[in-house]
């Protein structure tokens, strides 16, 4: 590690005894719908000192990164034929912009999109779930990111893949977030000839929407099972998982129980127990109208203000009800955690206090601990390079 790496990562505890790499993960068969083209993410954050003063969750500007449109195809019920030629077409006289595709002059696809045009061939037609529907067919060896929909327990959730490694990894983002909003730097340089990396969202954010986001007293748990069976229904028998924030609990959830599905488990910005001074932290972010304007704007355009506002103080609500009882959220089931894990904590998250990634760290069979001094709670965003780099070398230990 080079120096100044090392000045920037401190280990404050590491178990060296890793379970023997398990079998790999099976390839994804393609028997689903997709969209494909390139990612474009809304990366959330801003520098903030502390809350509430500036009731900002990411609190740090993330590095500048460079990022092209991603293209959506039609969707439709045809035939095989049908279907591509519909695809190609309708991708071809239409423009991406804000989000979705917008009519254009025929035979365009506006004077700011026109990377999308290479994504429309080669364009096939596949079987999914819900009939034939159209997607690209990336070449061999491609970097790009595809997206899709998968209908998975009664609702249709959307993720985007990246990358053809044997080593499977899903991507878990925090409240209010998906895959566009929260792993940008993940989709875009984790190695993507070990690994295959799937970023979803869960159910009632990002664009598994509907149904609306809510938050009944399992909503973790309910995540856990979305999450995995959505692995299971993308062919892929076991796989690692990497859980931001809200992400982390929901893959501590999965992974105490589904222990035969989980290969390895990252986890930051996680905690397994709400106490009164974490509900003080989140009543500070109840109101979005005091949220920094540079981390309330995507989150707006993505929603909409009133899905946006109503969701986060549903959200805030939604976490309570664990203080309001015992104010555990997963605790019991840590002991049942037998992967390899791996936890990460900024010193300076003003979100998560330090005491629970020690807790973490003290009740998961040799999980090792990483503090990164300067992090904040979106430390895989503002020191990205870093974080992968540890990451990467975590997840291909054998």
């Amino acid at each position: 590690m080079a120096p100044e790496r090392r000045g920037l990562l401190r280990k404050a505890a590491k178990d060296t005894a890793v379970a023997p790499q398990e079998r790999r993960a099976e390839r994804q068969s393609g028997d689903v719908s997709c969209r494909a083209g390139e990612h474009q993410p809304q990366m959330r954050g801003e520098e903030a000192e502390c809350l509430p003063e500036d009731p900002d969750r990411w609190n740090e500007e993330p590095k500048p990164q460079e990022w092209r449109d991603t293209g959506e195809l039609h969707q439709g019920k045809q035939s095989p034929r049908d279907a591509q030629e519909q695809s190609c077409s309708y991708a071809r006289e239409h423009k991406y912009c804000g989000g979705e595709w917008q009519q254009g002059t025929a035979g365009t696809l506006g004077q700011h999109n026109k990377e999308a045009q290479e994504a429309t061939e080669p364009c096939v037609a596949v079987a999914s779930t819900t009939g034939w529907e159209a997607r690209i067919s990336p070449t061999k060896g491609s970097t790009s990111v595809t997206s899709a929909k998968i209908q998975v327990n009664g609702v249709h959730l959307h993720y985007q893949q990246t990358g053809q490694g044997d080593l499977a990894v899903l991507l878990l983002p925090g409240m209010l977030g998906c895959g566009e909003t929260d792993f940008g730097p993940q989709l875009k340089s984790l190695n993507k000839q070990l690994f295959t990396i799937i970023a979803w969202d869960p159910r009632g954010y990002g664009h598994s929407i509907p149904p609306a986001r809510d938050f009944p007293p399992d909503f973790f748990e309910r995540d856990a099972k979305d999450a995995v069976d959505l692995m299971q229904a993308l062919k892929f028998k076991k796989f690692s998982m990497l859980g931001w924030s809200d992400g982390g609990i929901t893959a501590l959830i999965a992974a105490a129980k589904y222990p035969s599905l989980i290969h390895k488990l990252v986890v930051w910005g996680a905690n397994s127990s709400v106490t009164k001074e974490d509900i003080k932290l989140y009543n500070a972010i109840r109101d979005v109208s005091k949220w920094s304007e540079k981390v309330r704007k995507p989150m707006e355009e993505m929603y909409g203000h009133d899905y946006f506002a109503r969701t986060c103080e549903a959200w805030v609500n939604g976490i309570s009800q664990f203080a309001e009882k015992s104010g555990n959220i997963c605790e019991h089931l840590l002991p049942h955690i037998v992967c390899p894990t791996f936890i990460i904590h900024g010193a300076k998250d003003p979100l998560v206090p330090p005491f629970h990634p020690e807790y973490l760290h003290k009740n998961i069979r040799g999980a090792r601990l990483l503090v990164i001094p300067e992090g904040k709670h979106n430390l895989h965003l503002r020191f990205a390079e870093e974080f992968n780099t540890e990451v990467e070398k975590f997840l291909a230990e054998a």
